[in-house]
């Protein structure tokens, strides 16, 4: 049996001390107990820890942008916006190849991994070749994405991309989408082929892109055929020249919208929900789906800022992506989604509720719940049955020395820069020792490399 002993553990119900936590063969944890006691012998055993938490969940992720990070920060001749850097995105897609995708995707994860992510949702829309044909395999790159979760180490759901038009009104696509382009039938298609992969670590739902890229009918039609079981993620209401585009055409706003013709419930993830009415979010909230929050992106791309507290009072649930991976940090991001409400409201401590007043601890425990929800795993918590995803802080740094059991969550979110991820377990399996990838030299240069042959086409 392996063995991990932790004299101080987050578990679903809080911190706890003397925290002894068993996984089998397959990588799940079989007991998590508080109040343990190590015999002599089995010190040698049990890999003794200080601080243990359950690693986070990255809920959307497009992994290729992680290649143009940093590149698009350069003002345009016109006032730039979302839609000017979409520009952008896309002619770097333009000449992306498989191999290309498979290398960035896993210089990401390892860097995702290094600071606290176990798991990502990837939100996976570049289906066809340079010149719009599909691949021999329909699934070949959405297979090239996983091959470089599985190199890294982290746990994948993989979110192919319902994406056939290029707005609302059923408007044909520009000719810069034609990599993007995917019917129902497109779409299962590669659902289909990628069944052999899933596995504990490796889990298969769907993407509708948007509202704009996909219609109701479309949706319904894929939802008919995917498990039941399966995770729905969708962008949405990220732009108020969005939600006027859909007030233009159908009268309603997107999640109005959504709610009023889709069955949406905990199997969803509405990405971004940025622009919402305070009815919307009261029914977002009471439908069971996740708000799939990435703070770093929407400020970024000028999006705007999520109503956080009202929908929390509302009862609703959350979780962090990364989206376009200007950031790899879990922190960062949980740091920002607090800070915009701060800044909003001009308030301090705001994400809390009645039970947990502690800002980092309620951020942390909330988005490992909502992160869980949308990626369909059993993932989340160091509990029976979830998968042994721990991440190990960095118990000799400053940062962490003489606090109570209840600062700890509050100093590694709120305190500093330095990156308090020591170790990090996915699976079972160590992927991270003393900040450091296992893969970390060999990964980086294959993405290095991709970097100099994309700069050719610049």
């Amino acid at each position: 049996m392996n063995r991990l002993f932790a004299r101080n553990a987050l578990l679903p119900e809080g911190w706890r001390k003397d925290v002894l936590i068993e996984w089998d063969a397959d990588g799940t944890i079989v007991r998590a107990e508080a109040g343990a006691v190590l015999p002599a012998g089995e010190q040698v055993v049990a890999q003794i820890v200080e601080y243990a938490l359950p690693g986070m969940i990255n809920l959307h992720s497009h992994s290729f942008q992680r290649a143009l990070g940093g590149r698009t920060e350069k003002a345009g001749d016109t006032k730039d916006s979302f839609w000017t850097w979409r520009d952008l995105m896309y002619r770097f897609a333009r000449n992306i190849t498989p191999e290309h995708i498979e290398a960035i995707a896993a210089q990401l994860f390892s860097e995702c991994l290094r600071h606290g992510y176990t798991s990502m949702c990837e939100f996976h829309y570049v289906q066809r070749a340079a010149d719009g044909a599909m691949y021999p395999r329909p699934a070949e790159t959405a297979e090239r994405v996983i091959a470089a979760a599985r190199l890294a180490g982290i746990g994948m759901t993989m979110l192919p991309v319902l994406y056939s038009y290029s707005g609302f009104g059923e408007s044909a696509l520009k000719p810069e989408q034609k990599r993007f382009k995917t019917d129902p039938q497109d779409v299962l298609r590669v659902i289909e082929a990628l069944e052999p992969l899933r596995d504990a670590q490796t889990e298969v739902g769907v993407a509708p892109h948007s509202l704009r890229a996909a219609s109701v009918a479309q949706i319904n039609e894929v939802l008919l055929t995917l498990p039941d079981d399966r995770p729905v993620h969708i962008h949405i209401a990220e732009q108020k020249q969005e939600v006027q585009q859909s007030l233009d055409w159908s009268g309603r706003r997107p999640v109005q919208w959504l709610l009023d013709q889709v069955e949406v419930n905990e199997r969803w993830c509405l990405i971004h929900a940025t622009h919402l009415m305070r009815d919307e979010v009261d029914q977002m909230a009471q439908s069971g789906a996740v708000a799939g929050l990435c703070p770093t992106t929407e400020a970024n791309l000028g999006d705007g800022l999520f109503p956080l507290e009202d929908f929390l009072a509302a009862g609703g649930r959350f979780g962090i992506g990364s989206d376009s991976h200007i950031s790899q940090s879990a922190v960062e991001e949980l740091r920002w989604l607090e800070y915009g409400q701060r800044l909003q409201h001009q308030r301090r401590n705001i994400a809390v509720s009645a039970g947990q007043r502690n800002v980092g601890d309620f951020l942390w425990q909330g988005a490992l719940q909502g992160g869980a929800q949308a990626s369909g795993r059993p993932v989340g918590a160091l509990a029976p049955g979830r998968r042994a995803d721990v991440i190990v802080l960095d118990d000799q740094h400053p940062n962490l020395y003489g606090l109570a059991l209840d600062e700890v969550l509050g100093s590694f979110v709120f305190c500093g820069n330095d990156n308090l991820v020591k170790d990090v377990m996915v699976g079972g399996r160590w992927v991270v020792r003393n900040q450091q990838h296992v893969a970390q030299q060999a990964i980086a240069a294959r993405f290095k490399q991709t970097l100099a042959e994309l700069r050719e086409f610049r």
